[in-house]
């Protein structure tokens, strides 16, 4: 049997995948919720995920497991569109004559920003195509020093900075030109005329992680079951150790797959990983009225909120009963900072002070609902050397062979977290068991 450690999405990734294979699997998630970040809440309609999902079309692998389910017809691709706040304005980012007539940029900056987009290295007036193909290049080179070469001072103080202190706070300027190259080939296709194409499932993520869990079998994934030893014997992994409500049970594995934060993996096993990660303080707000006419809005402006994302832009409110659903967030870089030390009825406020501020005519009385989720640990920040610090898949010559790793400090997860990493990695883990035996076939 193989023991799964963690029931996010990587986790019964791998499960799925490994069954698929011909392993028996158990699964075992600490807390009372399957899915990690990818949870939902209930509306008056569809389920809504307690931290924004959406895909790009860069991202193969999660659509090949929701055809595998038998989820490809509920996979939609939708145009997202994008604003940026700045001296209080929403301007429009999505056409070209719209790019054009945003006041903040020269139409030299405009020039550099595109060809930087384009992967089109524009320096010394030659234009080259290869320069950006290989992330690894860019690894030390601290991303100030990036995008004052590859673009302009002006793309820089008036486009750039204010997103990188939204995404990583006072942590920005320790942030690789990797990633940020890793995020523009990340985003995928974009029309011209009509914007960035984005994935969402009819019925929101919650239809894929019920299929997943499915597939596994529920009586193949004990959730309340906190992992608290891995035990070893002659170099290899021979059992895990589960406390429940229940007390505490010992089970026989042939393999371990940890699909968690690294400091679970450390606890269990001593590894330790040098990987600084920031936590997400996000709320979903219900109202009867859109806010906006845009998707993603990014802010150039002191508010406790990055970025203000009207879900119900992007996916149609009868969907949920109606309602027009915004999620406000916030990258964390410390628990000490006041947003994180706050109850939930003071973030709530807190959002709402700041939406006032941007938008007058909004009215906090019309709120129909807040619902507010917190994580120490939803992303890392990828700060130069990132790849030196990746915790590799197979941790045989690190820990115990038969130990393995899908959390989000894998390779999979670089240069952007998302489910989809999530489910690479899951997959790595389980195709490395897969391939070192072939057992017989599970039944089920």
């Amino acid at each position: 049997m193989i023991g799964v450690v963690g029931g996010g999405i990587a986790g019964l990734a791998a499960a799925h995948r490994l069954q698929e294979r011909g392993h028996e699997v158990q699964v075992f998630e600490a807390s009372e919720d399957l899915g990690g970040l990818a949870a939902t809440y209930a509306t008056n309609g569809d389920r809504i995920e307690k931290f924004y999902h959406h895909l790009s079309k860069s991202e193969e692998t999660i659509v090949e497991l929701a055809e595998d389910l038998g989820l490809g017809d509920r996979l939609e691709w939708r145009y997202g569109s994008d604003a940026y706040y700045v001296d209080g304005v929403v301007h429009p980012m999505n056409k070209p004559w719209e790019i054009l007539a945003y006041p903040h940029l020269s139409l030299y900056d405009k020039f550099r920003l595109g060809m930087l987009v384009l992967d089109v290295d524009v320096r010394g007036g030659r234009p080259s195509f290869d320069t950006y193909e290989r992330l690894e290049d860019f690894e030390d080179v601290p991303v100030k020093d990036f995008i004052l070469d590859h673009t302009s001072r002006g793309c820089f103080e008036n486009f750039f900075r204010p997103l990188l202190r939204a995404k990583f706070g006072d942590r920005w300027e320790d942030v690789s030109a990797a990633w940020l190259l890793g995020r523009v080939k990340f985003r995928g296709e974009r029309d011209i005329l009509k914007g960035e194409v984005l994935g969402y499932f009819d019925g929101g993520f919650g239809v894929l992680l019920d299929a997943l869990v499915e597939s596994v079998g529920r009586e193949n994934i004990t959730t309340g079951a906190r992992v608290t030893d891995l035990g070893r014997a002659d170099g290899a992994v021979e059992s895990l150790t589960v406390e429940t409500d229940a007390g505490a049970t010992t089970h026989d594995v042939d393999a371990a797959v940890v699909a968690t934060m690294p400091n679970v993996l450390e606890a269990l096993t001593g590894y330790e990983c040098d990987i600084d990660f920031q936590g997400t303080v996000c709320s979903v707000i219900s109202m009867p009225e859109s806010l906006t006419e845009t998707y993603w809005l990014n802010i150039a402006e002191e508010v406790p909120f990055g970025a203000l994302i009207e879900h119900t832009n992007f996916v149609s409110p009868e969907r949920y009963g109606g309602e027009h659903l915004l999620y406000a967030v916030s990258y964390i870089q410390s628990p000490e900072e006041d947003l994180w030390q706050m109850d939930d009825a003071g973030v709530e406020a807190a959002w709402l002070d700041g939406i006032e501020s941007l938008f007058p005519d909004f009215d906090r009385a019309d709120v129909n609902w807040i619902e507010t989720a917190r994580n120490p640990r939803t992303a890392p920040i990828y700060e130069r050397g990132y790849l030196d610090m990746v915790i590799p898949y197979d941790l045989g010559d690190d820990v115990a062979e038969g130990v393995y790793y899908a959390g989000m400090a894998s390779r999979a997860q670089y240069p952007e977290r998302s489910l989809n990493g999530g489910i690479e990695a899951g997959y790595a883990c389980a195709d490395a068991i897969a391939d070192r035996a072939t057992p017989p076939r599970a039944t089920r």
